[in-house]
């Protein structure tokens, strides 16, 4: 519980601004020519086309909050920006940044939406495109780090056939076939996601054991025949009519007797554990028309009603990697 003071309060009223100040110059991409040398102000600004103020009062509350140093008016990257936060880095967190700047513009319209209940307007077509790149480029950012152990907490055992529906660019896939070498996958998504997952897989090492299927699991029915399916960060985005009508799509891709898993955030019964996956609520009321996030027995009543049986919760949530596994009827 933080600390009930007026600084306290205050101080945290005021943390949008060191949040701003660094999505404005990522979205700016201020970070990429300072990891390589150092630079005035006056060159970050004609390097990117940018107004000399502007840029150099950026710069400077970089500085201040630490993610730049100064020395005789040149500005550069100090040790371990540069490989964060330069776009060209190969462990660059610039695309979950570049997600977070989209956020930004839903949570503004927050006051609105608890005001009348309907979620933010969707941006213009060319923004979602935008949007949708950042977005899938922040899902590998974040599931490179943990979908190894994901995928050995799940304990795929002998399983042949992996459905990942709404793989995304295809992070927990490429982890299922490492740890399985025998196992073959169907990559579900949109077909606009599943052109970035076939280039950002086409270099691994299990590009041919992948089967890349593009439709819309709200409309399509999913492909058949499976022994396992994942469903990794998607039903926070539904609301509880919706999931149950995914999972019965899920219950008739598998074969009898098959394994459902799901990664999401488990939340608490009174729904304020995790305090991630309480804000994280926050982020499915602006973004989506009835999407949330749910404790296990709201899940389990979702599998059960979809026709799934021996639902457990295989892991406690901490950081959306709660899981929850099902079977199909045998």
């Amino acid at each position: 519980m933080p600390a009930m003071t007026p600084d306290a309060i205050l101080g945290l009223a005021r943390a949008f601004m060191e949040s701003r100040v660094l999505l404005t110059a990522v979205e700016l991409d201020v970070f990429t020519p300072l990891a390589s040398r150092a630079m005035s102000a006056q060159d970050v600004a004609s390097a990117l086309g940018n107004d000399l103020r502007g840029t150099t009062t950026l710069l400077d509350a970089l500085v201040g909050i630490g993610l730049l140093e100064k020395e005789h008016d040149l500005f550069h990257c100090p040790p371990g920006a540069a490989e964060l936060l330069s776009r060209e880095a190969p462990a660059s967190v610039v695309p979950m940044l570049m997600h977070s700047v989209a956020l930004w513009r839903r949570w503004s319209a927050l006051t609105d939406v608890v005001r009348h209940g309907e979620p933010a307007q969707p941006p213009e077509p060319k923004q979602r495109e935008k949007d949708r790149e950042a977005f899938i480029g922040a899902m590998h950012t974040v599931a490179a780090r943990m979908a190894a152990e994901v995928v050995a907490a799940i304990r795929p055992g002998d399983a042949a056939n992996l459905l990942d529906v709404g793989g995304a660019s295809g992070t927990y896939t490429q982890a299922f076939l490492e740890a399985c070498p025998t196992m073959r996958a169907t990559l579900f998504d949109l077909a606009p996601v599943i052109e970035i997952a076939r280039r950002r897989m086409g270099s691994t090492g299990v590009f041919s054991r992948v089967t890349f299927v593009a439709g819309d699991f709200y409309r399509d029915e999913l492909p058949p025949g499976h022994d396992l399916a994942l469903l990794s960060a998607i039903i926070h985005q539904n609301s509880a009519k919706q999931n149950v009508e995914l999972l019965r799509k899920v219950r008739r891709a598998l074969a009898p007797g098959g394994r459902l898993v799901i990664r999401d955030h488990v939340m608490s019964p009174d729904h304020t554990r995790p305090a991630r996956g309480a804000i994280f609520a926050v982020n499915m009321l602006v973004g989506t028309q009835g999407g949330g996030t749910y404790s296990f027995e709201e899940i389990r009543r979702a599998l059960e009603a979809a026709g799934f049986t021996a639902v457990r919760l295989l892991r406690d949530d901490e950081r959306m990697n709660g899981l929850v596994e099902g079977f199909a009827p045998a």
